[in-house]
């Protein structure tokens, strides 16, 4: 006993964690996702519509071939009865003969065949689209399992399309037995109609209750096709973690963008740290930050910024222009305002101008005095800086400057 209760309670669990995983399928399927199913050949398909617009081009191409069929099918049923001795009694002249009726045969059938053909091709792309996947054309043992095979076999959609094939056994023989039962007198009066004449009769009745049958379709084709399009949608479901990994398959890793964010901010401070030492000068603030500027007479319109850094960045920058002889100079507002209102390679704004004009000059007089003496300049102090761009905020342009 303890041995089929283990046994009782094993076997549920199986199908109620299959149930759970389908219940946890409840997220739309991603772009992604629905991509991936279409290389597999997995889209939303109604045979009911393809088999509807087969039928209704068959009855409309009769219908509209009907006189040219029964010329050409009517003269080729004429020859075929009339023959001379000679085919009865001679084998070949009867093949050429035999073979001359099946051209003319299938030359008038030829019309009909290509229409049906066309349709065929043009009705699965109504719905889906056209769609070559060789993954789909790929052999699946797996299909030969015979369990699974059971399994679909009685599974709910094998039911669905018991019940739908009923369903349009049903409508059909409905508008059928319909349409004879008030017909039944013209059905009838065939008996008294010359040969020609009920046999065009009977033709158009054929093609009327033909037409009648196809258009009662419709009645399938509008519930088939929402249906294929939401057993698909519900086919194609994601759990709330396969949206999430999803997403960091196409997005990335956030600790591996990081890292890689990391290694370009370090590979751009290195690029910037080697432009410290062409500097014609450093301003700091003295320790928060450090800016370094440079001005090529006849290249540029403006002083430009080529290095620039806060608190432990600003300290190597400070270090790399000392060891490089640059001169450097103790300017907190000037210093604050090209931090926060300059971009890296960007020229000094027009506010800037006369301050960083003075700074300049004090840089190429004592570069002057140290390669060739002289009286070391006055260090520059009060420098014009407007209030608004001693502070964090935007450039002239509405953008912040990049760190």
């Amino acid at each position: 006993m303890p041995y089929f209760g283990q046994l009782a309670t094993r076997q549920p669990d199986n199908s109620m964690a299959d149930n759970d995983s389908d219940q946890e399928k409840t997220e739309e399927a991603t772009p992604r996702r629905l991509d991936k199913a279409r290389e597999e050949g997995q889209v939303p398909r109604s045979r009911e519509l393809t088999t509807f617009m087969m039928l209704l081009g068959g009855v409309m191409g009769l219908w509209g071939m009907g006189q040219m069929l029964y010329d050409q099918l009517g003269m080729v049923m004429e020859q075929a009865f009339l023959f001379e001795r000679r085919h009865a009694m001679e084998s070949t002249p009867m093949l050429v003969n035999a073979l001359d009726l099946g051209q003319r045969t299938l030359i008038a059938m030829l019309p009909l065949f290509l229409l049906l053909t066309v349709i065929a091709l043009v009705a699965p792309a109504l719905l889906g689209g056209w769609l070559i996947s060789s993954k789909s054309l790929q052999p699946k043992f797996s299909k030969l399992n015979p369990v699974k095979g059971l399994k679909r076999i009685f599974s709910a959609q094998a039911l669905a399309e018991l019940a739908k094939a009923i369903a349009k056994s049903i409508l059909v023989g409905g508008v059928a037995a319909g349409f004879l039962y008030f017909n039944i007198g013209k059905f009838m009066g065939l008996m008294d109609q010359p040969v020609q004449q009920g046999l065009v009769s009977a033709l158009n009745m054929a093609a009327l209750v033909a037409g009648l049958i196809v258009l009662s379709l419709i009645v399938v084709i509008l519930i088939d096709v929402p249906f294929q399009l939401w057993n698909n949608a519900k086919q194609l479901r994601m759990t709330k973690e396969e949206v999430k990994q999803e997403h960091k398959d196409s997005e990335g890793d956030p600790h591996v963008k990081g890292r890689i964010r990391q290694q370009q901010q370090a590979m751009a401070r290195g690029r910037m740290m080697s432009k410290v030492p062409e500097a014609d000068v450093i301003i700091t603030n003295p320790t928060h930050y450090a800016v370094a500027l440079v001005y090529q007479e006849g290249r540029m319109g403006a002083p430009r910024l080529v290095a620039k850094g806060a608190d432990a960045v600003a300290a190597r920058i400070r270090e790399i222009g000392e060891e490089a002889g640059v001169p450097r100079l103790e300017a907190a507002p000037l210093a604050r305002a090209l931090y926060h209102h300059v971009d890296l390679e960007a020229e000094v704004p027009a506010e800037l101008y006369t301050a960083v004009a003075e700074v300049m000059a004090w840089a190429y007089r004592l570069k002057h005095v140290a390669q060739q003496g002289g009286e070391v300049p006055p260090t520059p102090d009060n420098l014009p800086v407007p209030p608004e761009m001693d502070s964090p905020g935007r450039r002239a342009d509405g953008n912040e400057a990049q760190p």
